[in-house]
């Protein structure tokens, strides 16, 4: 016959056992309790008014917050138009010009800029937005870092946003005064009016 000490676990064998339970009762409230956080990020994260995800891009545009910021806040298929649809003189000047895709197409574009100019002011005036469409509007002053040539633009900005992510983003500046400030000589003959002369422009100081 087993003794009474032999057939009831002892008090460390219980506290053992206890302690196992709550471990796997542990556990597994971790894992049921997993998804419902998830789900909290995303919708936070989607929640986000479309102005204050483009005013949070527009705040990281510096080189080394930029890359981060594009794989953030824009959607891996998000057009972003730079200055003109396609202009390939004007790519050759500056090559972010034109159409392109995807979070890349937003870091490498702001990464150059700030490797071509020198800015020394950028600011937003408005910035408003209507369901999930922001326009912005501002002005910067650059000045190129090969040629030293300064200029001030107006520049506007039209941008989409679905789910907390940059779906569309289109940039506007006077290209004629960031493309010039790259300009070192040469001028060029043009006639406008059909009824005057022709004239130069672009003449070297």
């Amino acid at each position: 016959m087993q003794k009474q000490s032999d057939m009831n676990p002892s008090s460390a064998a219980r506290r053992h056992l206890a302690a196992a339970v709550l471990a796997v009762c542990t556990g597994a409230a971790a894992l049921l309790s997993a998804p419902q956080v998830s789900a909290q990020t995303v919708r936070a994260a989607t929640s986000k008014k479309p102005v204050d995800v483009v005013k949070d891009f527009l705040q990281n545009t510096a080189p080394d917050k930029v890359d981060a910021a594009a794989k953030r806040l824009v959607a891996p298929d998000a057009t972003y138009i730079s200055l003109s649809f396609d202009n390939p003189e004007l790519k050759q000047i500056e090559p972010w010009a034109g159409t392109s895709k995807g979070p890349e197409a937003f870091s490498s574009t702001f990464s150059r800029v700030a490797k071509y100019w020198t800015i020394e002011d950028f600011k937003v005036t408005d910035i408003f937005g209507a369901g999930d469409d922001v326009a912005v509007f501002g002005t910067f002053t650059y000045r190129s870092v090969a040629v030293g040539t300064s200029f001030r633009s107006p520049f506007s900005i039209h941008a989409k946003v679905k789910n907390g992510k940059i779906t569309y983003f289109q940039f506007m500046e006077d290209t004629y005064a960031s493309a010039s400030s790259f300009r070192q000589s040469g001028s060029w003959t043009v006639k406008t009016d059909p009824s005057a002369a022709s004239y130069e422009v672009g003449k070297a100081k």
